[in-house]
C-alpha cells in the first residue's frame, strides 16, 4: 500500500500494520491471507457443519505456516482495527477503500443512494406481513451495497435490520466475497455470502435456507444463527413437511449451537480499545491466539 494515505486514525493504523507485513511478503498475498484467515476465524466460531468446518480450519492452519508469530499478531491487529473502524463509523466500506486502489467498485454515496431508492414505505408493510425482507447483491464485491442498505434501514427507515432483513451476497471473486462476509458479519447483518458465478452457478434452495453445489462456498454470518432466524428457518421447513422432521432432529442433536449477542442496531459485542491505551493497534487474541508458529 505504498503511497496510500489514510484520512482517519484507523486507516493510518491499518496501512502502517499492513506495510509491516509487506516487508517480507508480497502485498497481494498478504491481503489474500488476511481476508481468508479473518473469514475462517469468524465462520468457524459459529458454523459447525462438520465437513465445511474442517475445510476452513485446514485452510487457516495452512495459511499461518507462512508467517512468524509476530506477523500473525499483526494480521490479528488488522482485523481488530477493521472492527473498531466499523464500530466508530458503520457507514463506510472500510476494506473496500483499500481494495479499490487495485480494482473497481461502487463508491459509498452511490451505494447509499441505491439503497434509499430500493427502500420505501412498502418495506415496513412487507415486514409487518412477512416478518422480514431480504436484499441480494449478486455481484457484491466487498459488500458496499449491502452495508449501505443496512445503514439506510437503521438511520432513515428505523428498521432493525438484525431482526427484519436477510442479507445475501454472491461474487465470483473469492477474495472480495470474503471481504463482504467479514464486513457484514462485523456490522451484525444476518445472512450469507456465496463464492461463485451468479449467472452460471446461481444459489439454489430458498432465500432463508440456501443450497449450493459446494457447501463450503456458503459463508453464514454469526447473526444468521440467532434464535429469531433459526425459528424462521424451522417455520419455513413446514412448507416441505417431508424435510421438516429430519432437519429438526439434526438440529436438536447438534452438540453446540452458537448464539451471538443481538443488540439493536449494533454489531455483535466486540472487545474495544480504550482511548487511554494510545494509538497501538488493537489485537484480536480471541481469534488469532498464537502460542507458537503454526498453532493457534
Amino acid at each position: 500500500m505504498k503511497g496510500i494515505r489514510g484520512s482517519t486514525e484507523f486507516e493510518k493504523q491499518f496501512i502502517d500494520v499492513f506495510e509491516q507485513l509487506c516487508r517480507r511478503h508480497h502485498s497481494w498475498k498478504v491481503w489474500q491471507d488476511f481476508v481468508n484467515m479473518s473469514a475462517c476465524a469468524i465462520a468457524n466460531a459459529v458454523d459447525k457443519r462438520p465437513e465445511v468446518w474442517k475445510l476452513r480450519e485446514d485452510s487457516y492452519m495452512e495459511t499461518i505456516k507462512r508467517y512468524s508469530k509476530d506477523e500473525l499478531n499483526l494480521i490479528s491487529d488488522l482485523l481488530g482495527i477493521t472492527t473498531l473502524a466499523l464500530e466508530e463509523n458503520p457507514a463506510q466500506d472500510f476494506l473496500g477503500k483499500f481494495y479499490m486502489r487495485l480494482d473497481f467498485g461502487s463508491g459509498w454515496h452511490v451505494a447509499e443512494l441505491m439503497a434509499k431508492l430500493q427502500l420505501g414505505d412498502e418495506a415496513k408493510g412487507q415486514i409487518a406481513s412477512k416478518d422480514y425482507i431480504s436484499v441480494c447483491d449478486s455481484c457484491c464485491g466487498a459488500g458496499c451495497m449491502l452495508m449501505a442498505f443496512a445503514n439506510v434501514c437503521k438511520d432513515d427507515m428505523d428498521i432493525n435490520y438484525q431482526r427484519s432483513v436477510l442479507f445475501v451476497g454472491q461474487d465470483i471473486d473469492e477474495v472480495v466475497a470474503k471481504m463482504c462476509y467479514i464486513q457484514i458479519s462485523l456490522l451484525g447483518c444476518p445472512g450469507y455470502v456465496v463464492v461463485g458465478n451468479s449467472l452460471s452457478e446461481p444459489i439454489c434452495g430458498t432465500t432463508i435456507e440456501p443450497s449450493y453445489k459446494k457447501p463450503e462456498n456458503i459463508w453464514f454470518t454469526p447473526l444468521y444463527f440467532t434464535d429469531v432466524w433459526t425459528l424462521r428457518r424451522i417455520r419455513s421447513w413446514s412448507e416441505n413437511s417431508h424435510e421438516k422432521e429430519s432437519k429438526l432432529v439434526q438440529m436438536l442433536k447438534a452438540e453446540e449451537v452458537r448464539k451471538p449477542d443481538m443488540v439493536l442496531h449494533k454489531p455483535p459485542q466486540m472487545p474495544v480499545m480504550k482511548k487511554s491505551e494510545g494509538k497501538k493497534p488493537f489485537s484480536w487474541k480471541e481469534f488469532f491466539t498464537v502460542k507458537g508458529k503454526g498453532k493457534r
